[in-house]
């Protein structure tokens, strides 16, 4: 077994690579089935509601939090494994569903996905708060976003070829296949449990959100995620009915963005625990505005890769930026608990917002849903200036 606490890189790596299963499957949502099911017919405003309802599992995460945070006795590890395993059986059963005429069985299925991966991510989130110390979270952070997002440029690069090629059924093992070879890290890392009895985890998290800072990064976690939530499934359609290009082209596109979004993530937590959560964030939002406004003025495919990857540079830093913020006022007692609670309202600002994307391009067009993105920020910023740091970092 390997002691995790000795080696830096070694938490960096394992992170990151629990990040990147996570990042498959989100390439999926955000851009395989949307292209899926714009092919079988279904009408953009369903599209974006089918995958959002599916994705409710990552809003609701203080439920994987908290039973993970009860059973602490077991440890964390043992629910990651459970969520890679519990993704993994249901991709491998989605090969065999039409979503032409088994909608509703493909959405059941897929939503079970998403538990096993709101399993793992609330797991992976509190053994982090657990074994880091304050200095290095914003890299840690780094280090998990950037994987998550270069399981994103992966499998944007290798997915559309495997759905366009092979078909789009095929894509759910393989990357059922990707994701089991994850499973080996965490096998062989050596855990130190901290806590060796159940927790009165809502005792715990009573004290914790009677705190005004702590209520106020629960609105700041909504508010932040709006934009991003907006354009994520709007944006595959936007390449497809609007530019026209077919879906190897706009897969390359977003592996661009996972990419640069990945390299983002990096720097991002290099400049939080640099500059401070706060001047970092101030930075990276008000930059997001102004190129999530440019959006409109991308006519061709070259022009929208190159602001569309600005956007994902700056959407991976201030994401580890904030995620560095969040685990500052986190108790590592209720960490996957109170982390989830965080993150799962950031999670609802994107799948709410995401589930009426399609209907805001039908009311708005594309220009106008682009420019609300941008100031959608607005409300952000507002209350991350009221935030007050615990202490200076």
């Amino acid at each position: 077994m390997i002691n995790i606490n000795r080696f830096s890189f070694i938490k960096y790596l394992l992170f990151g690579s629990l990040y990147f299963s996570e990042g498959l499957i989100k390439v999926i949502s955000t851009l395989i089935l949307p292209l899926y099911f714009n092919e079988k017919g279904v009408p953009p405003e369903l599209i974006t509601l089918a995958i959002g309802v599916a994705a409710t599992p990552m809003i609701i995460k203080f439920i994987w939090g908290g039973i993970v945070d009860y059973f602490i006795i077991y440890g964390r590890k043992r629910f990651i494994i459970i969520g890679c395993v519990l993704s993994v059986i249901s991709l491998f059963i989605l090969t065999f569903i039409d979503p032409e005429i088994a909608l509703l069985p493909f959405a059941i299925l897929l939503f079970i996905s998403w538990c096993g991966v709101g399993f793992l991510d609330v797991s992976s989130d509190a053994l982090a708060i657990e074994i880091s110390r304050e200095e290095e979270r914003g890299k840690i952070n780094g280090a998990m976003y950037a994987g998550q997002n270069a399981g994103m440029a992966i499998g944007a690069l290798i997915l559309p070829f495997v759905a366009q090629n092979f078909g789009y059924q095929n894509v759910f093992p393989i990357s059922g296949l990707l994701i089991l070879l994850i499973i080996i890290f965490p096998l062989i890392i050596k855990e130190n449990r901290i806590v060796k009895k159940h927790q009165k985890v809502g005792i715990l998290l009573i004290n914790e959100f009677k705190k005004k800072t702590t209520i106020l990064i629960t609105l700041f976690s909504i508010t932040i995620s709006l934009s991003s939530g907006m354009l994520l499934l709007l944006i595959p359609l936007y390449l497809n009915l609007q530019l026209n290009l077919d879906d190897v082209t706009i897969g390359f596109i977003v592996m661009v963005f996972t990419i640069a979004t990945a390299l983002g993530s990096l720097i991002g937590g290099i400049l939080a625990d640099k500059l401070g959560r706060k001047k970092a964030l101030f930075l990276l939002i008000w930059l997001s505005i102004i190129f999530t406004a440019l959006l409109i003025f991308t006519n061709n495919w070259q022009n929208f890769t190159i602001i569309y990857g600005l956007i994902g540079f700056l959407q991976g830093a201030y994401i580890a930026s904030y995620l560095s913020l969040f685990m500052d006022f986190t108790n590592p007692q209720v960490g996957a608990t109170q982390f989830s609670i965080f993150t799962g309202f950031g999670n609802l600002g994107i799948i709410s917002v995401g589930a009426l994307s399609g209907t805001l391009y039908v009311i708005l067009g594309f220009s106008r849903t682009f420019l609300y993105a941008a100031w959608i920020f607005g409300p952000a910023l507002l209350i991350l200036y009221f935030i007050n740091l615990k202490r200076k970092i």
